[in-house]
Parts: C-alpha cells; structure tokens; sequence
C-alpha cells in the first residue's frame, strides 16, 4: 500500500486573546504569521501561523478560555520543534527573559525537551531531535528537574553531538 500521509498540515487553538498569542509565537519563538481573518458573523476571528516544515497552528479567539490541562500520560500532548540544541536553549532563554513558565531542558533517549506554557497557560513541548550514531545508551531517560520518576524506552538512546550534555 502507498503511503499518503505527509505530516500534519495543523493544530488548532483556541484563545480569548489572539494578538497576546500570536505575538508569543512569533516576536518570542520566531513562527511566522502566515494569515489572520477578522470575525465575520458566522465565524470567529483566527490566524495561522507557520511554524516551519510545512506545520501550522491554526489559532481561533472565543469567548470561552482555552483547556490548559496535561494529556492522560501528564504531558503536553503536542510540541513544537527546533533545529538544534543551542535552538532549544534559546527558545528557553527567551521564554523566561518574558516572564513566561519554562521547564528545565530535559535527555531523552533521541532528543532533548523542556515543556513552556504559552499566555493561556497551556502547556507545549519544545524539542530538538539528538544527532543519531551507532553506539546506544541504556534504555532510560534522564531528568533533569524534579517531577515524575523516569520513563524507560524500548528504542535505542544515542550519544549526543559534543557541544550538546548527553
């Protein structure tokens, strides 16, 4: 059979204030504003923004305020990606310069994480993909903040490039 998917084209979020949320994710992580549309009467204001890679998140502004929970396995449930660790910190450093919540930048097994919360407090992840090589680390993941006990992984871990902690 012939694979079609691509990837996912976007995400939707919802907002009671949409230029407070477009401005964190394009002036503080750098995503570009694709489109925006006023409100018409049958359908509310919203914008899409390009978050690179083909990958958009739509953002819709309404009246009710936006679900800001964890997923069942008390994460995000969605993230964004940079290209680089230095990226990763960057986007931390910038988060926290504006005052907004950041986790510490974490080691999985093939990439490096921390989860922001963005204006309406809603969590999203932030990860940069581990350069791959052939000599595997033990199958555990490592935190550097306090929270839940490590995850372990059934995938194979790599070594980090030098310039990047392992």
């Amino acid at each position: 059979m012939t694979h079609l998917l691509l990837g996912i084209n976007h995400l939707t979020l919802s907002t009671t204030d949409l230029d407070r949320l477009l401005a964190y994710y394009t002036e503080l992580l750098g995503a570009t504003l694709a489109f925006e549309r006023a409100a018409t009467p049958s359908d509310p204001r919203f914008a899409v923004i390009d978050v690179g890679g083909n990958d958009h998140l739509m953002v819709v502004e309404t009246a009710d305020p936006p679900i800001t929970g964890l997923d069942p396995l008390g994460q995000a449930g969605w993230g964004l990606r940079v290209g680089t660790y230095a990226q990763l910190c960057e986007a931390r450093e910038r988060s926290l310069g504006a005052g907004w919540p950041v986790g510490e930048i974490e080691t999985l097994p093939a990439q490096w994480t921390m989860t922001a919360h963005d204006p309406d407090g809603r969590p999203v992840d932030v990860r940069a993909h581990r350069p791959r090589t052939t000599t595997p680390l033990p199958p555990t993941r490592r935190r550097l903040t306090s929270g839940p006990p490590p995850v372990t992984s059934r995938h194979p871990a790599r070594h980090p490039s030098p310039a990047a902690p392992g």
